[in-house]
C-alpha cells in the first residue's frame, strides 16, 4: 500500500505562470545505458534521448524565460576538444532547429526574452544562448561560475564557448539569499523567481555542478506544478518505484502494449527495479537529489518531466501550445509507468507490440 505524500509546504498563492514543453527536435542516438544507469539489464543497451525545454510565461508580469536550450544545431559549434570526444563514443546527433527559431515560428516575442535558465552546463542543456538578445539574462546554479566558467577556449575542458554567453549577464543563483534562508520546497533549496509563487528554482545537486530544476505553478483552482527536471533523472527506473508510488500490481496503460485492454502484470518487473545511478559528478548527491524528487513526484497534481524523457513523447503536447490543463488530460498517469516498456526483452516479451515511441535507440 502506497505510503501518504509527505507535505512539500508550497507557499500558498494563485499567481500562475503558462508553461509550454519544448520540443527542441534534438535527439542522440548511441549513447550506452550504462554510462548512467546500473545494474544493466538486458536489453535495455541504449537510452532513448531525445531533449526537452521549457518557455514560462508570466501573463500579469509580462515577463517570460527559457528553461534549458537543448543542443547546438552544428557539432562545429562544439568546443573542438568536446567535439573530438564525442565522436569517440560513436553517439550520432540530429538537430533539425534551434530553440530560438522554434520560439519565433511560434510567435513568441523571443526579443522580450529576460532569461535563460541552463538546468546545467552540460552540452545537451546549454544549446545557443547567443541566438537571444543581448539583454537576455544567463541564468546558472550554485558554483558554475567558480567549477564550471570560463567557457571554451579559456577553459579547454568546458563544454560550451565564451562566445555562448560574451556580452550577457550571466547570474549565478544563490539559495542562501532568501529573506529568512529557510525556503524550501518539499526538501529541495528554492528561490521565488518571480516573487510571487509562481515559479520557483530549485537546487538539485549531484549530476552535474550547480545543476537546479523549476518548479511552476501552472493552475491555481487545482494548485498543480509542473517539475522541470533537467537531467535530476536519465530514465523512469531511476526515479520509481518507491514509497508513494510503489509497483503496481497491474500496470496500465501496458508498457508493451499501448492499446492492450489487459492490463500488464507488475510482478514482471520485481527483480528489475529500481535502478541506481552511474556516472555523475557526485552519485551519492544525486541520489539524495532523487530521492527528494521522489517526494515532488509522489503529488498527484505534480507532473515530473526530464530533460531526455521519451515517455513525455507521445503523451503530452508541445509547444506552441501549453501544458497548464495535464491534470485534466491525465498526462500523470499516463507517462508513469511507460519506462517500464525498455524491459521487453528481460522479462520475454519481445515480438510484441511496443509502446508508440519507445524503441532501439541504438547506434
Amino acid at each position: 500500500m502506497a505510503a501518504n505524500p509527505p507535505e512539500l509546504n508550497i507557499p500558498a498563492s494563485t499567481s500562475t505562470v503558462d508553461v509550454s514543453i519544448i520540443d527542441t527536435t534534438g535527439s542522440i542516438r548511441g549513447v550506452a545505458a550504462s554510462r548512467f544507469i546500473e545494474p544493466k539489464i538486458p536489453g535495455h543497451d541504449w537510452l532513448a534521448v531525445p531533449c526537452l525545454a521549457f518557455l514560462i510565461q508570466h501573463r500579469k508580469l509580462k515577463r517570460s524565460l527559457v528553461f534549458d536550450l537543448g543542443l547546438k544545431q552544428r557539432a562545429a559549434d562544439w568546443p573542438p576538444p568536446l567535439a573530438e570526444a564525442l565522436a569517440k563514443t560513436g553517439a550520432t546527433f540530429n538537430v533539425p532547429k534551434n530553440v530560438r527559431q522554434i520560439l519565433d515560428e511560434g510567435s513568441v516575442d523571443t526579443k522580450g526574452i529576460e532569461a535563460v535558465v541552463w538546468s546545467h552546463h552540460h552540452f545537451d542543456h546549454t544549446g545557443e544562448p547567443a541566438t537571444f538578445e543581448p539583454a537576455t539574462a544567463l541564468i546558472v546554479g550554485p558554483g558554475s561560475k567558480e567549477h564550471v566558467f570560463p567557457g571554451w577556449p579559456a577553459n579547454p575542458r568546458a563544454a560550451f564557448r565564451e562566445s555562448d554567453y560574451a556580452g550577457r549577464e550571466v547570474r549565478e543563483l544563490d539559495f542562501s539569499e532568501t529573506a529568512d534562508g529557510t525556503l524550501k520546497i518539499g526538501r529541495f533549496g528554492a528561490l521565488d523567481y518571480f516573487g510571487d509563487g509562481s515559479f520557483y528554482l530549485l537546487d538539485s545537486p549531484g549530476h552535474a555542478i550547480g545543476h537546479i530544476c523549476g518548479l511552476a505553478r501552472v493552475t491555481g483552482s487545482l494548485d498543480s506544478f509542473i517539475l522541470m527536471g533537467g537531467d535530476a533523472v536519465h530514465h523512469g527506473g531511476e526515479l520509481r518505484p518507491h514509497a508513494w508510488h510503489p509497483l503496481p500490481s497491474s500496470i496500465s496503460p501496458h508498457p508493451f502494449n499501448s492499446l492492450s485492454s489487459t492490463p500488464c502484470p507488475g510482478e514482471l518487473f520485481e527483480p528489475l527495479l529500481p535502478n541506481g545511478s552511474a556516472a555523475h559528478h557526485d552519485v551519492p548527491e544525486m541520489i539524495e537529489s532523487i530521492r527528494k524528487l521522489q517526494e515532488v513526484d509522489a503529488h498527484n497534481n505534480v507532473l515530473v518531466v526530464p530533460a531526455h524523457e521519451m515517455a513525455m513523447m507521445s503523451v503530452v503536447d508541445f509547444f506552441p501550445k501549453k501544458a497548464n490543463d495535464f491534470v485534466e488530460k491525465g498526462w500523470v498517469h499516463k507517462t508513469r509507468w511507460v519506462f517500464l516498456g525498455d524491459f521487453a526483452k528481460a522479462v520475454g516479451y519481445e515480438g510484441k507490440i511496443p509502446v508508440e515511441g519507445m524503441g532501439e535507440w541504438g547506434p
